[in-house]
């Protein structure tokens, strides 16, 4: 009898064993009904029954879990084993992370998706030496200014309170004499009802989700550039997992990856559409205004340069080549 008990104790230990399951929480920024979060909350599922459940992912969507720009840390620290961040935002700590926050230099899905090749060896060599593992990146749709006047050049633009979400962002309103202020999307909607700005820049998702239409009535598509969200992975959590698990969570990326720049580019004409229909006026810039902000983009080019040096370099040598 004791050895009949003994065998199911280890039997039972290892059914355990061979079902024990790993949770992962994964912190985004932006509402669950953004195709950015659509596109987590598949991947999560993806990635569950690949491995028979045995790794779970729960996206906590809008900032719920940690503000936007405590995503990074909170991976790299280890609190949140994977989390989805807007690369641009930590351009201070790194410029290689604002490469595709430099207006004008990849202005189309091609020269974005150009671009994440072009700057994917110096994402991961950077997030590397910091523990983390950069899973896959999907771009925003192209960038417009959402601004609550009509404008036909920059000098339109001067003593707006202008939204600035990142390093790039309040470079701009520097060069175009408005006034930064510091938003991220979960507080975009109230900032804009209660007139803490009147102005940003960001893609027509953006403005759809924030309902920026109830509050401002221009939107000038000026298709300045694509910054692009990353998943990213602490390291430790990832190597913790066995390698079937490992090549489940690589395969489900991959398929994340390539499902969320075709959404991108399928929800940037229905964005469009949805906020004309909510009364929103889609401009054409003037060539006057496309000029002026060719000229804000020559000069923040030349600015990363500097401070992105050699690394720098090879990237936009890279995106370059033919």
């Amino acid at each position: 009898m004791k050895l009949k008990l003994s065998l199911l104790v280890l039997a039972l230990a290892g059914a355990t064993s061979a079902f024990a399951q790993t949770k992962w929480d994964l912190p985004a920024a932006y509402p669950a009904s953004n195709f950015h979060s659509e596109n987590l909350i598949q991947f999560a599922s993806d990635v569950d029954k690949a491995t028979g459940g045995k790794l779970k992912i729960t996206v906590h969507a809008n900032a719920s879990l940690f503000k936007a720009n405590e995503i990074k840390r909170a991976v790299q620290g280890g609190q949140a084993p994977i989390g989805e961040v807007l690369l641009v935002n930590f351009e201070n700590e790194n410029p290689i992370y604002g490469a595709d926050g430099i207006p004008f230099l990849a202005t189309s899905y091609a020269e974005a998706k150009k671009l994440a090749v072009a700057q994917k060896p110096a994402l991961d060599k950077l997030l590397g030496a910091q523990g983390i593992k950069l899973l896959y990146t999907v771009a925003w749709p192209p960038q417009g200014i959402y601004v609550n006047k009509e404008i036909a050049s920059v000098a339109d633009m001067r003593g707006l309170k202008w939204r600035a979400y990142s390093p790039a962002t309040a470079k701009i309103a520097e060069l175009i004499g408005a006034q930064p202020v510091t938003i991220q999307a979960a507080e975009l909607t109230q900032a804009l009802a209660t007139g803490v700005v009147n102005s940003y820049m960001s893609s027509g998702s953006t403005g759809y989700d924030s309902k920026t239409y109830e509050s401002i009535k221009y939107w000038y598509d000026t298709q300045a550039w694509l910054p692009k969200n990353a998943i990213l992975v602490n390291q430790k959590a990832f190597d913790a997992l066995d390698k079937p698990t490992q090549e489940a969570v690589l395969k489900a990326a991959a398929a994340a990856e390539t499902r969320g720049w075709k959404l991108s580019q399928e929800k940037n004409e229905w964005y469009a559409k949805a906020l004309a229909e909510k009364g929103m006026k889609i401009m054409k810039p003037s060539a006057k205004l496309m000029g002026d902000l060719k000229q804000v983009g020559t000069v923040m080019q030349a600015d990363w340069l500097k401070k992105a040096g050699p690394d720098g370099a090879a990237v936009i040598n890279a995106f370059n080549k033919k």
